[in-house]
């Protein structure tokens, strides 16, 4: 099966859908991305703070796909956000993936408290420059965060991901990304397998359309312009989290699936201007 694409600001492609891998560890983990990856996903993404960097190689390796047509992301860690410890930490990536280079690099969370997130950018811009990684971006950063990044190193991220599910559906900060050129990639798009997955509008539509409630989501996530990266451990719900371009929503649809927002709609109320990354 394949997946479209859409250019970020540096030129770039990135899939508009990817596989996730957050909880997922060992020979289950590089099976599954090894699993996702024949089943036609190309966008993977994993995080040092996952500590499955290594399996994740593996999957792709065991693959058997060329390594031009993937989409490898990951994110380092906020601990590491000193210069020299952040450039060896993306070396140490490079080397437990087995990869030359990564196509996308985040930082993970802004940790405000500890006021790291501008000099862990520059490492991240350093890394650019030298060939490790391809595109740059974060994670969860708010809009003085961006504003910050801009103002100080005249560079911006071209892709911010954010948690982003029906319950946290973040139009403000995603018209923000969009008014920056940024593209929001969406973290815990089916919110985790919660409560969204439950709720009575989303399985209406479902029934109406003939899909399941997690490719109802996904397509949404599409509609509004959001690069989702589901998790699926199952070769099952692979390939189902991939069917969603057959079919589309209608505005008023989407409409009912916005007003599902909630402002206390975070899974677990991990809020960027607070929440601390170690």
């Amino acid at each position: 099966m394949s997946v479209e694409t859409k250019t970020l600001a540096d030129g770039h492609k990135i899939p508009v859908i990817g596989f996730g891998t957050v909880f997922m560890k060992g020979e289950a983990a590089a099976e599954g991305v090894a699993s996702a990856i024949q089943h036609g996903y190309r966008l993977i993404d994993t995080a040092i703070r996952y500590d499955n960097e290594g399996a994740v190689g593996e999957g792709i390796r065991r693959s058997n796909v060329p390594r031009e047509e993937l989409f490898v992301t990951s994110k380092l860690r906020a601990q590491y956000y000193d210069r020299k410890v952040g450039y060896e930490m993306i070396e140490e990536s490079l080397f437990r993936m087995g990869l030359d280079y990564l196509d996308l690099y985040l930082l993970h969370w802004p940790n405000p408290k500890q006021d790291k997130y501008v000099e862990a950018w520059q490492t991240l811009i350093e890394a650019q420059k030298e060939g490790l990684v391809r595109s740059i971006g974060v994670c969860n950063f708010m809009p003085e965060h961006l504003n910050r990044l801009e103002e100080e190193t005249g560079v911006l991220p071209v892709v911010n991901q954010i948690e982003l599910h029906p319950y946290f559906s973040q139009e403000e900060m995603r018209a923000y990304n969009e008014s920056k050129q940024i593209v929001t990639e969406s973290w815990s798009p089916l919110s985790r397998g919660r409560t969204v997955i439950y709720d009575e509008t989303l399985q209406k539509i479902a029934a109406h359309k003939n899909k399941t409630i997690g490719q109802i989501i996904l397509r949404w996530h599409y509609q509004i312009g959001a690069v989702a990266i589901p998790k699926a451990a199952s070769e099952k719900h692979q390939l189902e989290n991939l069917a969603i371009f057959d079919f589309s929503l209608t505005d008023e649809e989407m409409a009912l699936i916005n007003a599902l927002t909630q402002d206390n709609g975070r899974i677990d109320n991990q809020d960027p201007r607070e929440y601390e990354e170690f």
